[in-house]
């Protein structure tokens, strides 16, 4: 019998929406290697893999892109959370605790929608790296705003047009210093409050689908700005996904629903 790899949407409720990511729950520990070789055969912008705690306390939990290792990953610990109740490792309303590089982080069931508990990553007004607008394509003249966090760059601009029309040079973005690019403007589609996009071609993933670790950032970025504690996010990739984010203190909870869409073995 191999090891059992689970493919899930995240952040949509349709299945080939939202961003894939491929779940592992590993019936035994396994090497750093073999892990980062199934996310390189699986190439999704992340595979998790968790191992169910000795004592009994959650389950680790690891990301890896096809290239490298993630120190957080919001749509791949959705996707997890998901399979631990979808196939019987947890009870319906039992919480899904895991422990990661990024310190322990929870999920609960809300309805059709899982709420995680993650720490919030204020972004730091800052100049930006030389040429990065061009890399993006931008007009200086269209940013609002740059910031940097622990991992990524921020950048409001001044429209939701303005999000949805970058076609970024991959090529020029992976010299810069940084996981990746949050690229945001306050939105006009009705439902959401901001848009945003974000770029990582330095860990291997040119374009993230939607992104819940950004949120993070744009979640207490967006809160200060319009002046929320709840708000919904839309990320406008090519496959889109909406993000609900609520404020509080240091943590950020990030809601999203996500949908199974293949099972299969690893031999």
């Amino acid at each position: 019998m191999g090891q059992t790899i689970t493919q899930v949407d995240a952040f949509t409720d349709q299945p080939f929406a939202g961003n894939p990511a491929a779940v592992c729950v590993l019936s035994e520990s396994r090497d750093e290697r073999w892990m980062q070789n199934v996310a390189r055969e699986m190439n999704l912008s992340e595979t998790a893999f968790l191992l169910k705690q000795p004592d009994g306390d959650g389950f680790s939990l690891r990301w890896f892109t096809p290239t490298t290792e993630v120190d957080l990953c919001g749509h791949a610990t959705l996707a997890s959370a998901h399979v631990l109740w979808e196939e019987g490792y947890l009870r319906a309303g039992e919480q899904a605790r895991f422990h990661t590089r990024s310190g322990p982080l929870t999920a609960q069931r809300q309805g059709d929608w899982i709420e995680m508990n993650f720490p919030a990553a204020q972004a730091q007004a800052s100049d930006l790296p030389p040429l990065l607008h061009e890399a993006l394509g931008l007009n200086p003249q269209v940013i609002r705003y740059t910031g940097k966090n622990r991992f990524d760059y921020l950048l409001e601009v001044a429209s939701e047009e303005n999000v949805r029309a970058l076609q970024p040079d991959m090529t020029k973005l992976m010299a810069v210093p940084a996981r990746g690019i949050i690229v945001t403007s306050q939105s006009v589609t009705p439902g959401s409050d901001f848009v945003s996009r974000f770029f990582a071609p330095q860990v291997g993933v040119n374009e993230d689908p939607v992104t819940g670790s950004a949120h993070c950032c744009l979640a207490p970025y967006w809160s200060t700005r319009l002046g929320k504690e709840s708000l919904t996010g839309f990320q406008a990739s090519l496959r889109g996904g909406i993000v609900r984010v609520r404020v509080a203190g240091d943590r950020v909870f990030i809601g999203g629903q996500a949908v199974t869409v293949m099972r299969g073995e690893l031999v």
